[in-house]
């Protein structure tokens, strides 16, 4: 077994929250490469980007334990300007999708929204293997949304429940902000970290190695 790369998911103190000075050898901030945090805070001055920080630090203050996920990106959204606002979600999460468009339009928010089966191409176009057709014919096109979003000029983009990948090339190929609301997990009820809470109960199989599994 390779030698494991220790860095902030091993740490147990997060001193860096609050730099209380209690860190382990392999602390991430000590190892940065000179120049990266450098590099990274000239980035985070940029006018626009130190608006979007500036708005999140500010809600997240004003919110904390207080606000639901739902209001903090509408305060957020508010606080940021922004009037309209994008929904990429997954054709199987519409009704969730159409009452967040409803929380939306009631803050006066405009809706663009597109849903992953739009254009209802087969998943042969692609290349896809025939046998994926047994959960449906057409294709999820994360880059048709994308595309579809930007063409609307769209200020924030928000994910409801896109498939993992999907997800990925929706984030790649869209041009505004994006956040994500909701994160599909079919078996606990959209609640993927419930796992991560569990893993010495229900789900201690994902410890074991591959070769263990066979």
């Amino acid at each position: 077994m390779e030698d494991c790369i220790h860095s902030c998911v091993d740490c147990g103190s997060a001193g860096c929250i609050n730099s209380t000075g209690n860190y382990p050898p392999y602390c991430t901030t000590a190892a940065l490469a000179d120049g990266e945090l450098e590099e990274a805070l000239a980035l985070a001055n940029q006018p626009e980007n130190q608006a979007v920080l500036q708005t999140a630090a500010r809600v997240e203050y004003e919110g904390y334990c207080r606000l639901t996920r739902v209001e903090e990106t509408v305060d957020f959204a508010r606080r940021m300007g922004f009037h309209r606002i994008g929904i990429a979600t997954c054709a199987g999460l519409l009704r969730e999708s159409r009452a967040l468009a409803r929380i939306l339009r009631a803050n006066g928010f405009e809706v663009v929204s597109i849903a992953c089966k739009a254009g209802m191409a087969d998943k042969s176009l692609v290349g896809i293997d025939e046998d994926c057709k047994a959960v449906g014919t057409n294709m999820c096109n994360p880059i048709l949304q994308a595309r579809h979003l930007n063409a609307a000029h769209t200020d924030l983009n928000i994910v409801m429940g896109l498939c993992v990948g999907h997800d990925s090339m929706f984030y790649k190929y869209a041009e505004g902000l994006t956040t994500t609301l909701v994160v599909k997990d079919r078996v606990t009820g959209h609640n993927p970290a419930s796992v991560l809470y569990n893993l010495d109960s229900y789900y201690k199989r994902l410890l074991e190695s591959p070769a263990s599994q066979d």
